[in-house]
């Protein structure tokens, strides 16, 4: 009962941070919106920002829009055949359309509660294919943490190719670097105190795992460990590599494809999309359902950065938010929910270490 309460906080505080983020995103742009009719000389009832964003979304082009959903899914069968590429060093051959609809299970999961995906996913996985859920969750981990690297990777590549405008940028906001040189001593201290509870963490590590919730962290951890050793140990390091790119080179597509459907963005050109998509990258990255809120505030500051006006950028970012979560974690996200049980009612997975028959880990 306790834990109940405790995870209903939980939803609520990370769904409020959403939605606080959001009004304000919402509240500036009506502002602005409202003066920009002003000039105009257009009536202030015949303003309304959520009236502009239904009519700039149903005239977007739906082709691009569709072509999100093909490259969200070729993204996840990248990532699924890479997930199976780790699981497989433990011996283990699981299918591999149950770790495709496991990941777009976890994406629905998600929306419901941030990050609950990460438990959705790995705990299906682990139960229908019989794996250790400390193996299954430790390669989930590096999957992730090879995510990252890519995220930073493409952000450094923004950065460079998107130079010239982010320099303007900042020498139009010059005190703004003044203000960021202010945290510099709260960013040392933090980095301090985190390496310090490390060291008493290490130093007293045989009492922490001898508690039952400490045992079942150093679990994971061992898990992780385990997991990590796993990308040495994949049949084919390259095929692994390539497919982590794919993944990420689909996720800047489905960016670029809305830039395409969206006729205030659909000149902007690859750096202009490669720019928010990084950006909303980061968004995603704040624990909201999806990254609602904080993915509109991203990528329309970086819309900003190359002319889009703030009404333009908030249409596009609500164009993207909806067709990717509702054509893409929605829509498959409750295919996997109702197909997963049913395709492995009658399904035993093969002992570790059997050989599976040609085809066998596809069905």
């Amino acid at each position: 009962m306790k834990q109940s309460v405790v995870n209903g906080l939980k939803f609520l505080l990370f769904v409020g941070l959403g939605f606080g983020i959001l009004y304000l995103v919402y509240y500036y742009q009506q502002t602005a919106y409202l003066e920009d009719c002003a000039l105009r000389g257009i009536p202030e009832a015949e303003c309304s920002l959520v009236d502009k964003v239904i009519a700039d979304f149903r005239g977007a082009n739906f082709w691009w829009l569709g072509l999100t959903l093909v490259a969200f899914s070729v993204s996840n069968l990248s990532r699924a055949i890479r997930w199976n590429m780790m699981l497989r060093t433990f011996g283990s051959t699981p299918r591999l359309i149950n770790a495709f609809l496991t990941i777009n299970l976890g994406y629905f999961a998600n929306l419901g509660f941030p990050r609950l995906g990460e438990i959705a996913r790995p705990a299906a996985m682990a139960r229908y294919e019989n794996i250790s859920l400390e193996r299954v969750i430790g390669t989930v981990v590096v999957g992730r943490m090879v995510d990252v690297i890519s995220l930073l990777l493409l952000t450094a590549l923004g950065l460079y190719l998107g130079r010239e405008t982010l320099w303007n940028w900042l020498l139009e906001n010059a005190s703004l670097g003044d203000r960021i040189g202010g945290l510099q001593n709260l960013i040392i201290i933090g980095g301090v105190l985190g390496l310090l509870g490390l060291a008493l963490v290490w130093w007293q590590r045989k009492r922490i795992a001898a508690t039952p919730i400490g045992g079942k962290i150093f679990g994971i951890i061992n898990g992780f460990v385990e997991g990590m050793r796993t990308i040495g140990k994949v049949e084919s390091p390259a095929l692994f590599i390539l497919h982590s790119i794919n993944i990420w080179a689909m996720y800047f597509l489905m960016t670029y494809f809305v830039f395409l459907a969206f006729e205030p963005t659909a000149g902007l050109g690859l750096v202009a999309a490669l720019v928010t998509f990084v950006a909303g990258g980061w968004g995603i990255v704040v624990p909201s359902p999806g990254g609602m809120g904080s993915y509109h505030f991203m990528t329309q500051n970086a819309l900003e950065l190359y002319g889009v006006p703030g009404q333009d950028g908030f249409s596009w970012a609500n164009i993207a938010f909806f067709s990717i979560n509702i054509g893409c974690n929605v829509l498959i996200g409750l295919i996997a929910l109702l197909v997963l049980p049913r395709i492995n009612r009658h399904y035993h997975p093969l002992p570790p270490g059997t050989e599976a028959a040609p085809g066998e880990v596809l069905n």
